[in-house]
């Protein structure tokens, strides 16, 4: 992100962060809150989205895709492979989130299941076959006290 961030001046980081707040906030509204005129947020908004800098998305909360349990799934790999592995995870349609980490995991893998029998499938026949993984343990959440949909995109595989 130190490439992106050396693009934004102050007023591009302040409209993402309007919008990051509420992307339904009219150009109107972050224009009177920034002291701007709207053609300057526009074509802000306008330069942010064609650079990639920016995308608006809609992000389901993942209560609503079925009643799906989420899982985090902690990865222990050949450190020689956790890049490989983590494109790899990466690439799964039932995963929503890949972390590399330092610590008890090398990869944390987080997944949207509606089954423990689906959960199986995924760690057994498709994450532990994986060149590199030495090690598979999974959580599955029961009660979630705080979950911040713009965190990690998770959504039910189609």
């Amino acid at each position: 992100m130190n490439g992106a961030n050396s693009r934004l001046d102050e007023l591009d980081r302040k409209i993402v962060d309007k919008l990051s707040r509420d992307a339904r906030v009219s150009n109107r509204g972050i224009a009177a809150d920034l002291g701007v005129t709207e053609g300057t947020i526009r074509t802000r908004i306008k330069r942010l989205q064609a650079e990639g800098l920016i995308q608006f998305t809609v992000v389901t909360d993942f209560r609503m895709a079925g009643s799906p349990n989420l899982c985090m799934i902690g990865i222990d790999a050949d450190p020689s492979r956790v890049a490989a592995l983590a494109r790899e995870l990466s690439d799964m349609a039932e995963i929503g989130c890949v972390i590399v980490l330092l610590g008890r995991y090398s990869l944390m893998a987080m997944a949207l299941m509606t089954s423990v029998e689906g959960l199986n499938d995924l760690v057994t026949d498709r994450i532990r076959t994986l060149a590199g993984v030495r090690r598979v343990e999974t959580s599955i959440s029961i009660h979630n006290l705080k979950y911040e949909a713009g965190v990690a995109k998770i959504s039910a595989s189609a």
